[in-house]
């Protein structure tokens, strides 16, 4: 994996955190690995396609989730995920694919990112390709990007 795609995949999702939500975000020490990717309760899975193919999933608990809800929907406090709920955590998806685009396309790498799929439940991944695996420490609690990309 090229360290300047992945640097660029992680400023993008930075970037929607403290722009969009207003969030302090700290990363942690990275780390790689193949095969299982955990779910952590709630996973954006963003496929990647053009001169990149591979996966982007971002992962987090169920109460980050609500905190991110809660901020989209103007600092509610959101007890539960319900139908609106889940669509907001789609759109946070949404804007990670068009950011991780643009902040790509600055390399210069060109891709398209496919609608996210979120998964819901303790759930394992199973991945043949290397991914990386950066975690984003905030106030609403942590996000863990796991990135496995490569070149078309």
């Amino acid at each position: 994996m090229n360290v300047n795609h992945v640097n660029a995949i992680c400023r993008a999702t930075k970037e929607i955190l403290t722009n969009h939500f207003g969030l302090e975000v700290s990363p942690q020490a990275p780390s790689s690995g193949k095969g299982m990717i955990p779910s952590n309760e709630i996973a954006v899975i963003l496929g990647v396609k053009g001169e990149l193919k591979g996966q982007i999933v971002c992962s987090f608990s169920t109460d980050t989730a609500k905190g991110l809800v809660g901020i989209m929907m103007g600092g509610m406090q959101i007890e539960q995920l319900d139908d609106m709920g889940w669509s907001a955590v789609q759109e946070f998806g949404n804007w990670v694919a068009g950011t991780t685009a643009t902040e790509l396309s600055k390399v210069p790498c060109i891709i398209d990112v496919t609608p996210p799929i979120i998964n819901e439940g303790d759930s394992r991944f199973h991945s043949e390709s290397p991914f990386i695996t950066v975690p984003l420490e905030s106030k609403i609690g942590g996000i863990d990007v796991h990135i496995s990309v490569k070149e078309n």
